[in-house]
């Protein structure tokens, strides 16, 4: 179908009363992808995404693609968009379809360059374990956040990267959900679950465990609903919950069908500290948690990672929590939990969900 045709497609249906950062969204189509175009179409409906903020890129529908083809077909077709739009933008989302990763898997993810595409760092090194301490450092620190535990509301003008989030999921249909949820979104004390895990205590995992500990802390300062689970049991919340944040199946005392129990009202955001947890959106079957298997079970917003991004990379939940409660949007709120760009991250969910805002 060619862009004119979609482009008909989105007037066809009457939009939801618009939003006023809709014009700060960009929407990225795959036209050969029949759920590309019906997640994109759906999004941009139920949002009022200007029609000039849609970009159709013509591209493979398969989990990974050369970066030679990304650059062309993807970031070749954002880039001309944005060179001519009227809008300022500071968010992109893209659809379920479109390649999560770079060359191979154990690639970048594609969100991740995306995102950082105006910045001028090369990505980290790919055999980041050989190199020695000091030099594993640098590259990290070359590749540091600039939005990582800010406390103003972004624009890409004052901190020259994209806030890149996707619609995604097993189905078209959890992709859809995603939307609904975040138009659904109502402002919740609670609960917020946090799980630690017993054989994460040591070393960097000993401090990422601790960091649950601080988010439900720092939640129940504030008033909030929190429940955390110090057992080396996994363990399942009773009730829907408004927040999540576990070792997924890096918990020794994971099970499946545990993971598979929990259930989010609409708004909720949730982090596993898992390495490979959206190494795929097509295949219930992987060796380790996947956060598609979350947002199957009806989470609206989700960091993921498409290959091992190492500890350094995971959204730290004590700020990833206290931004989107304060007001921050889910992009936001991600984005200033994580101290890395241009890795393995991805976020799942509509970049404007901001059920806490005055």
């Amino acid at each position: 179908m060619p862009p004119s045709c979609l482009l008909l497609l989105l007037a066809s249906v009457a939009f939801q009363p618009n939003s006023p950062d809709a014009g700060r969204v960009l929407v990225v189509i795959n036209q050969d992808s029949p759920d590309s175009i019906t997640v994109g179409s759906y999004y941009v409906k139920k949002r009022a995404i200007p029609k000039e903020n849609v970009v159709f890129v013509k591209t493979t529908a398969a989990n990974n693609i050369s970066i030679t083809e990304y650059t062309s077909a993807i970031e070749g077709a954002v880039r001309a968009n944005l060179a001519k739009n009227k809008h300022k933008i500071d968010f992109i989302v893209l659809t379920k379809g479109v390649p999560i990763r770079l060359d191979n898997d154990g690639g970048y993810s594609l969100d991740g360059r995306l995102a950082a595409m105006d910045l001028p760092a090369a990505p980290i090194r790919g055999d980041l374990p050989s190199l020695p301490d000091k030099q594993q450092d640098a590259e990290v620190q070359r590749n540091a956040n600039p939005y990582y535990n800010k406390r103003d509301h972004f624009t890409h003008a004052k901190y020259g990267l994209y806030l890149v989030t996707r619609l995604d999921g097993y189905t078209v249909d959890d992709a859809k959900r995603l939307v609904d949820n975040s138009i659904a979104a109502k402002k919740e004390k609670g609960p917020f679950f946090f799980d630690m895990a017993g054989n994460r205590t040591d070393g960097d995992y000993g401090q990422m465990n601790q960091t649950l500990k601080m988010a439900s802390d720092a939640l129940e300062f504030r008033d909030f609903k929190t429940i955390l689970d110090t057992s080396p049991t996994f363990v399942a919340p009773s009730e829907p919950v408004a927040g999540y944040a576990s070792w997924g199946s890096n918990d020794a005392g994971y099970k499946r069908d545990v993971y598979n129990k929990i259930r989010f009202k609409p708004g909720a955001l949730c982090e596993t500290f898992v390495s490979t947890s959206a190494f795929t959106f097509s295949s219930h079957e992987h060796w380790q948690s996947l956060i598609a298997d979350l947002i199957a079970q009806g989470v609206t917003g989700v960091k993921g990672y498409v290959s091992e991004p190492y500890t350094f990379a995971l959204a730290r939940p004590q700020i990833l929590f206290d931004r989107y409660i304060s007001g921050f949007n889910l992009a936001e709120s991600f984005y200033c939990a994580s101290q890395v760009i241009r890795w393995k991250d991805l976020v799942v969910g509509d970049p404007l969900c901001n059920p806490y805002a005055d």
